[in-house]
């Protein structure tokens, strides 16, 4: 029997809420690449957290407590994350996409000679092995990434599936480390958080958000800013409105803006990749406006308007 190695990530001292919808994709692969779940947890003073992953689906999680893992250097994290590998010798390896899981995934797949998949937001099974699904082309297509070989390393997208809420029996076995801060090439030094400055959207009971399909400023401010102001609305918008400076990055939705949970959120004009789609899908009410008929923000859209 082969093993789904998750590896977990805390922020805040708590959790991520991506580290348990890690568990879910594990425990749906699980069965059918007759596969165990584990777990890898770093940092220091995590008992407590190693405690409650493995309670809640993490199954047997290996504990690397250590005063140099308390925070995350991606030097003395791959180190740790390749012992814990060597161990257990898992078929799969799975991270979240975040930023954390950008900078060490890549070097954990270059390191053991495997293959590597990023920011997927389905993991199938065919013939025995993981076929990893993501978004292309700004969320136009789908990719299928069939891997050729195991053992495989991929990064998950957070927000793809719901967080795991079952309560299994695991167990939390400690990792013996052999690290010294000498031995690292790059160590911590500290969090340096942007100031916080212009609008909150997570505090908005409406947004109007626009997508880059209107073409120009003056066309996305002529369409969304009367919309929104009608409906005393906060304007949002997507990643390549942001990128192309029609509006502040506090405008923008998504994995690399804000996460908004407003009653009411109308998306014009966006596409819905996934990206944006994990950043608003929680809304309590989704009207998309998109003239293509395929764009998967209907995916999530209670009404959606093709024009």
């Amino acid at each position: 029997m082969g093993t789904i190695l998750i590896v977990a990530e805390i922020q805040n001292g708590k959790l991520r809420e991506a580290t348990l919808e890690l568990v879910s994709f594990a425990r749906q692969l699980a069965p059918a690449l007759g596969a165990d779940v584990k777990s890898l947890i770093l940092g220091h003073g995590v008992t407590a957290q190693a405690e409650e992953l493995s309670k809640k689906g993490g199954g047997e999680v290996l504990l690397a407590d250590h005063e140099l893992l308390a925070s995350y250097g991606v030097d003395a994290y791959n180190r740790v994350v390749r012992a814990a590998i060597a161990k257990l010798k898992p078929d799969v390896v799975l991270l979240s996409n975040t930023p954390s899981g950008w900078d060490l995934a890549p070097r954990l797949a270059a390191g053991l000679d495997a293959a590597f998949v990023s920011d997927a937001f389905a993991i199938e099974v065919e013939q025995g092995k993981p076929v990893f699904v993501r978004r292309v082309f700004n969320g136009k297509l789908n990719a299928r990434v069939a891997v050729t070989s195991l053992p495989v390393v991929a990064t998950l997208q957070p927000g793809a599936v719901a967080a795991y809420v079952g309560s299994e029996a695991g167990s939390v076995t400690k990792l013996e480390l052999s690290l010294a801060a000498s031995d690292l090439k790059a160590k911590f030094v500290r969090i340096q958080a942007a100031e916080a400055k212009g609008i909150d959207l997570t505090k908005a009971d409406i947004i109007v958000s626009g997508g880059r399909s209107l073409g120009s400023t003056e066309k996305f401010m002529a369409v969304i800013k009367p919309l929104a102001d009608a409906l005393g609305a906060a304007m949002g918008a997507s990643r390549p409105v942001i990128d192309s400076g029609w509006l502040p990055h506090e405008h923008q939705v998504g994995s690399s803006g804000q996460t908004v949970t407003p009653k009411l959120y109308v998306a014009i004009g966006i596409s819905g990749a996934i990206q944006h789609i994990v950043g608003m899908k929680s809304s309590n009410y989704i009207i998309a406006i998109n003239k293509d008929a395929d764009a998967p923000i209907f995916e999530v859209a209670n009404l959606g308007v093709v024009g």
